[in-house]
């Protein structure tokens, strides 16, 4: 059941992302943009009641609800920054709008760039890890909940792999070209 659910919010995310946007430039609907926007933090919503139902109904936990906290982590995180990415490229790219902004090509500018990337990366963690806690809690059932305890410790890699980015951008920044005129 929570795959299911954990593929359908998946896909809720980007159908009701696809729908605001076509709605805010393709069809002038502003109201209905705006309602659509506003109502994809529900599908979090959905996602973790059925996380925590699962688990409370005598579920053993394993990836599927580790996934859903991590899910949710995501979209706290990186949801808004998600929906402006794609508003600037969904506008320029069916609204005449301009360029979407870019990062910076090199440099400090851009090694400062990829590590505050990094801050959202191990804040998303933190914050699935917290989830993970909590549903260990709400739980209260060690035999029950260890692989949740496991997913977290096994997550761990994202961050400190993603710190490479920063790190080489920090150590080996790339040079900026100067523009020609």
């Amino acid at each position: 059941m929570i795959v299911a659910i954990l593929i359908g919010c998946e896909v809720g995310f980007w159908v009701l992302l696809g729908l605001g946007l076509a709605s805010r430039y393709l069809w002038h609907r502003r109201r209905l943009s705006t309602a659509l926007l506003l109502s994809l933090p529900l599908l979090d919503l959905i996602l973790l009641v059925a996380a925590v139902a699962d688990m409370r109904g005598g579920a053993t936990a394993d990836l599927r609800h580790g996934l859903a906290a991590a899910y949710l982590a995501y979209s706290i995180v990186f949801g808004h920054r998600t929906m402006r990415w794609a508003d600037a490229h969904f506008h320029h790219r069916f609204a005449a709008g301009p360029p979407p902004w870019k990062p910076p090509p090199g440099g400090m500018p851009r090694a400062r760039y990829e590590w505050a990337l990094w801050l959202r990366i191990v804040l998303a963690y933190a914050l699935t890890c917290a989830f993970l806690l909590a549903l260990v809690w709400l739980v209260n059932d060690p035999p029950r909940t260890q692989a949740l305890i496991d997913f977290m410790y096994g997550l761990l890699k994202v961050p400190l792999i993603a710190a490479l980015w920063p790190i080489s951008y920090t150590l080996w920044p790339r040079k900026i070209e100067p523009s020609s005129p």
